[in-house]
């Protein structure tokens, strides 16, 4: 009987067990979460949350359990920003520095090498669902870029506004009507999916009517990926660059009135949500511990009425190199490893993460030209205090407008807001970001030794611009760098 009790015992403890398709794999698993245009002072964390009208439960209890940095820095548009993470050079470098807007040839080259490739060769699986803005042409997708599955749009959402046009209606149908586009005048934009070795198909036009529900099937298919991978063991990189907050914000259908406060707060509850629902699925499939979880924003909050973004306590609008466009959210969460609600103030650039991602996944960076990014994973971590990083130069599109370094920041252009035109100072402004957060004070005067180490960083830049010459933009493929 002891001996029956005991194998009785043993099956029990076997059937609670997780299924063992489900133990982890050796190597960890990635999430990004890419926000678009979400400004520094959206969510509560960051002290937004219920004063722009909407709680964020979900992401303020995910920094609770992670890191949650305050000078997180990224580039000034969307594209020269996406294409800093996923190459881990500054966009002047690739000749990405300014947003796509269509046409051939546009986006990287094949020549980058992103960090969908780098995962791809240690045995990820790699998927992206949402906005590209990398290329507009099938042979820069990102099938073509080391994913090997995309769901999402070429190049930006506010061409989902083209639908409503008074211009077009007679173009391209808006919703309820029947008449055909004409490519010949512009291209209609579209949602696309693509698997490797597939040519992208088109699933449904990009009007207005879409737009309120692709976060909801951006959030599905990012979901459905990682359940398939973490059933088949296999280690996985999802690339979660949703729509919100990106103009036009409009909230999906099941959103719209819940706050009370509008469509903007709307559209921030359902962020909320939809970030809720990736972190939900991590933790339905067992794999929390080794699963490491990033939000973070491409860009500082929309410049246009009525969907202007908060930026918190940092002036000016994105496009231009004011801290409301330099600074984001950032919030990484690696049980075990990243300290609980920890905060730092310490520079990290939109840059570092190709680096250090390619790290903990043990991928080498490539070796044949300038990567930016810098290995912040010990910080990160908690294993040190200060960032591997002081300081870097803020372009916008292909001016550079400020250097940052430490605490301090020097403006060689100066422009407040995106439609503001951007005026080249007869001598450059210098602020102390410490005693002046809106940037109203020129201290260089007194201060005049912040100069040498920042003119450092952008004579480095300079001389590695002339011994690696920049990729110029609209290059074609196939390109090989000069020798």
């Amino acid at each position: 009987m002891k001996h029956i009790a005991s194998i009785a015992a043993l099956c029990a403890a076997l059937l609670s067990a997780p299924p063992p398709a489900l133990a982890q794999a050796a190597n960890p698993n990635i999430v990004v979460i890419l926000m678009d245009n979400l400004g520094y002072g959206e969510l509560g964390v960051y002290g937004g949350g219920i004063l722009r009208g909407a709680p964020t439960p979900r992401i303020d209890q995910l920094a609770a359990e992670g890191v949650r940095l305050t000078n997180f820095n990224v580039e000034a548009q969307c594209t020269p920003s996406r294409s800093a993470l996923l190459t881990g050079r500054y966009s002047i470098r690739s000749g990405t520095y300014k947003v796509v807007g269509g046409g051939a040839p546009d986006g990287l080259t094949q020549w980058e090498v992103t960090l969908a490739e780098l995962l791809s060769d240690r045995g990820y699986a790699t998927g992206i669902w949402g906005k590209w803005h990398l290329g507009s042409n099938e042979e820069r997708f990102p099938t073509h870029q080391g994913f090997d599955e995309w769901y999402g749009v070429a190049r930006t959402y506010d061409e989902a506004m083209w639908s409503a046009a008074d211009d077009t209606q007679d173009m391209w149908p808006a919703i309820g009507r029947n008449q055909g586009w004409d490519e010949s005048i512009a291209p209609a934009p579209y949602i696309l999916e693509a698997r490797k070795g597939e040519p992208a198909h088109k699933v449904a036009r990009l009007d207005l009517a879409a737009r309120r529900t692709l976060d909801a099937q951006v959030a599905n298919r990012a979901v459905d990926f990682i359940k398939r991978n973490a059933q088949a063991n296999k280690p996985f990189f999802a690339y979660v660059p949703f729509s919100l907050v990106h103009m036009p914000t409009l909230p999906n259908p099941e959103f719209a009135g819940k706050t009370g406060n509008g469509s903007w707060a709307d559209a921030l509850a359902e962020m909320d949500h939809r970030t809720g629902q990736i972190l939900d699925a991590i933790k339905a499939v067992g794999i929390e511990d080794n699963t490491v979880v990033i939000f973070a924003s491409d860009n500082g909050g929309e410049a246009t009425y009525p969907w202007q973004g908060a930026n918190g306590p940092w002036r000016g609008s994105y496009f231009t190199a004011m801290e409301a466009s330099l600074r984001a959210p950032f919030i990484m969460r690696w049980p075990g490893k990243t300290p609980p609600g920890r905060v730092s103030n310490e520079i990290v650039h939109i840059t570092d993460l190709y680096t250090t991602l390619a790290h903990l996944a043990g991928a080498q960076v490539p070796q044949d030209r300038p990567i930016d990014g810098v290995d912040q994973l010990e910080f990160l971590e908690g294993k040190q205090e200060k960032s591997n990083r002081e300081g870097f130069p803020a372009y916008v599109a292909d001016r550079l407008s400020a250097v940052k370094w430490r605490n301090w920041k020097l403006h060689f252009i100066w422009q407040e807001n995106m439609y503001d035109p951007p005026q080249t100072l007869p001598v450059a402004k210098g602020i102390n970001l410490l005693t002046d957060l809106r940037e109203e004070h020129d201290v260089l005067a007194q201060n005049s030794w912040i100069v040498r180490p920042m003119l450092k960083i952008v004579s480095d830049l300079k001389a590695s611009l002339k011994q690696y010459p920049p990729i110029e933009a609209g290059t074609p493929d196939p390109y090989t760098p000069a020798k």
